[in-house]
């Protein structure tokens, strides 16, 4: 069976994810807000930061930009705007 969650991001309830999907404190902060569907939006927005920004996830300066990117999608403060020049897929 699985867990809801009262998702922060979407603002209603949802499926919760299985487990934290990030280690230490905000992996925990995910799991007991942020619904499995508004994680997978995450991945999409993390995936097109990592290709338009051309980030390499293994450089720690990387990290923390795609960490404090990830905290400010999913419980607010608005995202980074979108790369310039930047066409979504399909356009």
């Amino acid at each position: 069976m699985s867990r809801t969650v009262n998702c922060v991001k979407l603002g209603r309830e949802a499926e919760g994810l299985e487990r934290p999907p990030y280690p230490g404190e905000l992996g925990r902060r995910i799991y007991e807000s942020v619904s499995r569907e508004a994680w997978q939006e995450w991945i999409r927005y993390q995936t097109m930061l990592i290709n338009e920004h051309r980030l390499t996830p293994i450089d720690p300066e990387h990290r923390r930009f795609l960490e404090r990117e990830m905290e400010s999608f999913l419980f607010g403060g608005g995202a980074a705007p979108m790369p310039e020049g930047f066409v979504p897929p399909g356009e």
